[in-house]
């Protein structure tokens, strides 16, 4: 029997049989009619003060806590959908990054996960970040994930808990980990679902709710994402998850404004942000920092950006190049020569045939990356 399978059947046998323990309310565990993918952790904050605690384990048994208080020490266990990978993670506080960091000797660079634990652990792996217990040896260097976490694959939330996990590995070590948030973190939460993946629905409309609320405001993950930064600046580079585009130039919006107000408006929905206020609807539309594809795109409904908007928009936020994700792109490349780096590929298809995957910066010299480590020379910046 593997170690997971029998961790969930302990687990099983003590939410049926056991009764509440002082302080701690448990509820049935329910086997579900097929087999299904496993799911979660998803870990809420109820009214009463209370934490409720959803997952699916890898025999397809749904298991649903509530506990008055965590107990010192509480770690969550948390398994890819196929069992595959898993790990634990405990909880740690959270607050905002910093918008502007120096540079670290290494940043590596990634961008829209999407679900898929295999591709991004591969590539994590593959390039000295983490070990084969998941957990940080990247020391005091810096990892940036550029938004897109959510939605097209079945480890979304396993995803999440483990660079929730890695960001305080890496604080402890000296490093750094940023994810900025990316137009699907924006959709899932104001429940525009139209790429979520029918487990996600499902296992909601089995617990009477909506899938957004398992990561709303009032929960682990919910609190944790909305203090992830939009826009974020490490040296001379400018990350963010699209573009940046003339109608934000032309609102002069600082980069921590910037982020202050997408959080704000974070859980609210598409016509809530848009009633909020113009800015907001700016944020939050095509042309904002979520969404603006013409840095990397030249068809005329992108609003394409010309290089002498470019250099006004690199003056204005102090940086020498933006580094974007979004837009998806056969390989890892550049514009404007080299002032603007786009890393959202194909990840499954350049996993399948190490291709590139993503970004090294060191020093003042530009690594494109696979699955294997370093792919190219490098290109000065």
């Amino acid at each position: 029997m593997s170690r997971s399978a029998f961790f969930y059947i302990v687990l099983y046998l003590m939410t049926v049989l056991a009764p509440a323990a002082k302080g701690q309310e448990t509820t049935n565990s329910h086997p579900s009619e097929q087999t299904v993918p496993a799911d979660g952790p998803y870990l809420l904050y109820t009214p009463e003060g209370k934490t409720r605690i959803i997952s699916v384990d890898t025999t397809g048994v749904m298991h649903d806590q509530v506990m008055d208080a965590l107990p010192a020490g509480f770690e969550l266990p948390v398994y890819s959908h196929d069992g595959k990978h898993h790990f634990r993670v405990g909880l740690h506080p959270v607050s905002r990054p910093a918008w502007k960091y120096k540079p670290s000797g290494k940043i590596l660079v990634l961008s829209d996960p999407h679900g898929n634990m295999d591709c991004l652990v591969s590539v994590l792996r593959g390039n000295g970040v983490i070990n084969e217990r998941y957990e940080w040896c990247f020391g005091r260097n810096h990892l940036v994930i550029n938004g897109d976490i959510f939605d097209r694959g079945e480890d979304v939330i396993p995803i999440f808990w483990l660079v929730y996990k890695l960001e305080k590995e890496a604080q402890d070590a000296g490093g750094q980990l940023s994810f900025l948030l990316g137009n699907h973190e924006s959709m899932v939460l104001a429940g525009d679902l139209r790429y979520t993946k029918k487990m996600y629905l499902d296992l909601a409309q089995k617990l009477g709710m909506k899938h957004p609320e398992l990561v709303g405001k009032h929960t682990e993950l919910g609190r944790w994402l909305s203090t992830r930064n939009t826009m974020q600046l490490i040296g001379n580079d400018l990350y963010v998850h699209a573009g940046i585009g003339m109608r934000l130039l032309e609102s002069n919006i600082d980069i921590p404004r910037v982020n202050e107000e997408i959080s704000r408006a974070l859980f609210l929905t598409k016509a809530e942000r848009n009633e909020l206020s113009p800015l907001t609807k700016l944020l939050f539309g095509n042309d904002g920092p979520l969404w603006y594809r013409g840095m990397v795109r030249n068809d005329e409904r992108y609003s394409p950006l010309y290089a002498d908007q470019l250099e006004s928009i690199l003056q204005r936020y102090q940086a020498k190049r933006v580094i974007v994700g979004h837009t998806i792109f056969p390989n890892v490349r550049s514009f404007y020569g080299g002032k603007v780096w786009a890393v959202n590929v194909d990840n499954k298809e350049n996993f399948e045939n190490v291709l590139s995957r993503g970004l090294l910066i060191s020093g003042n010299k530009t690594y494109i990356i696979s699955d294997k480590g370093i792919l190219s020379y490098p290109c000065t910046e």
